[in-house]
């Protein structure tokens, strides 16, 4: 089953037995058996029992609390595991060390590698389309990333990248009625920023719950710089996924006409766009099953689904930081 969201107004989360079970009005929303969640996201406003958070935490299943607009509340989880070595390895790797630059340029690769996978695919697609001033630009990226000496001009290529990916975005989108101008937030203010806001929400969250299943701090990174209250460690390693998961499953919902320009609303006052209650349920479905998507792991050389690979990921980070392998290899999508 994976990640549970409940999205109701007012609903209430109890365990039954060794059930969770979700009901607003006296109806039954969902009824689950707990060993086959992997986490609950609460998106708006909902009551838990204590006897749910409790068992909650005994299974080791986080509970994430959202906005229904996708903005991050707060986190319920374990006790951090026990591997204090990982941690103790992860702190002496901060800063400029050699290690966090590894790792800084890793994930920077990863993400502007599989920015490069998604405009070359969509240029297969479609022939009208011309990706060569991006790719140019993703490529000079690449190249500059790879002579990088220090965590800030590694920031600095990942910023380029970006604009160079994002100025084509908009050729990615197939259908009347959405289009995409630039990145933005904090409030979204169009649809398609909307639809990206609440992917990298999802994503961070299961990111982080596969960081702390293998033992890691969340909230020290090393591409992201430290502020209160921020995993900057998620933010890092979920940048790779950001085009092969949120993306993907974004452009996918409008180009095949999943969610419509009837699917959104916006307030008057902040301008802030978000999903309808319908609409949110349909992204949610899209999200959980791009999660589940099988591929053959590049350096694992096995199936997995993409749930499965934050934590094999996260695992692969912490085998570098205790120098159990030579390198970290970034989830890299090449053909």
């Amino acid at each position: 089953m994976g990640t549970v969201y409940v999205i109701q107004e007012d609903a209430f989360i109890a365990k039954v037995d060794e059930r969770l079970c979700v009901k607003f009005e006296k109806q039954t929303l969902i009824d689950l058996p707990l060993i086959k969640i992997k986490g609950v996201v609460v998106m708006g406003r909902a009551s838990i029992s204590p006897a749910a958070i409790s068992e909650l935490i005994n299974q080791k299943i986080p509970l994430t609390f959202l906005t229904l607009n996708g903005k991050y509340i707060a986190r319920l989880e374990p006790e951090m595991t026990k591997n204090i070595f990982l941690r103790s390895a992860q702190w002496k790797a901060a800063g400029e060390t050699p290690q966090a630059i590894h790792v800084t340029k890793a994930f920077v690769r990863g993400k502007l590698k599989n920015y490069r996978y998604a405009l070359l695919k969509t240029q297969r697609s479609y022939q009208d389309v011309d990706m060569s001033a991006g790719l140019s630009q993703l490529a000079s990226s690449i190249t500059t990333l790879e002579t990088a000496t220090n965590v800030n001009s590694i920031r600095g290529c990942e910023g380029a990248g970006s604009a160079a990916y994002f100025s084509c975005f908009d050729k990615f989108i197939r259908v009347e009625g959405f289009s995409f101008h630039n990145r933005n937030r904090r409030p979204p203010v169009d649809e398609v920023n909307s639809l990206l806001s609440l992917g990298y929400s999802l994503l961070r969250a299961d990111v982080q719950s596969a960081l702390n299943i293998v033992g890691f701090d969340p909230y020290l990174g090393y591409l992201h710089t430290e502020r209160y209250g921020r995993p900057s460690l998620a933010l890092d390693l979920m940048e790779e996924f950001r085009p092969l998961v949120v993306d993907a499953v974004v452009l996918n919902a409008i180009n095949r006409r999943i969610l419509k320009p009837s699917d959104f609303i916006k307030e008057p006052i902040s301008g802030a766009v978000s999903l309808t209650k319908e609409g949110l349920h349909t992204f949610l479905r899209l999200y959980q099953e791009k999660k589940l998507t099988k591929f053959k792991h590049p350096v694992m050389q096995k199936q997995e689904n993409y749930q499965e690979a934050f934590e094999t990921q996260a695992r692969l980070l912490g085998k570098y930081l205790m120098g159990e392998i030579e390198k970290y290899p970034p989830l890299v999508f090449n053909k």
